[in-house]
């Protein structure tokens, strides 16, 4: 599914833009988070929180590049997971 139509179901509280946002950037995340963190179980919950996290921030947020939204909000929560 392209991003826009990922964002769109976001808009509209589809809870599906939550399955479609997993499917297509799930590896993506846990890269980034993994980079961070250098823990696969640490990354692998950072990144269920970067679902929920997406969610609560779309709207208000209506993100022109879905991948680098993502990318942020994944690599701000893993940073203040590693300061605890």
């Amino acid at each position: 599914m392209e991003d826009s139509k990922i964002v769109e179901l976001y808009l509209q509280r589809d809870e599906n833009a939550i399955k479609e946002t997993k499917e297509k950037y799930e590896k993506y995340c846990f890269t980034v988070a993994y980079n961070i963190l250098s823990n696969d179980q640490d990354a692998e919950e950072c990144v269920n929180d970067v679902w929920l996290k997406a969610w609560n921030s779309i709207p208000p947020n209506d993100p022109d590049n879905f991948r680098l939204f993502l990318a942020k909000i994944t690599s701000i929560h893993c940073k203040e997971v590693w300061i605890r």
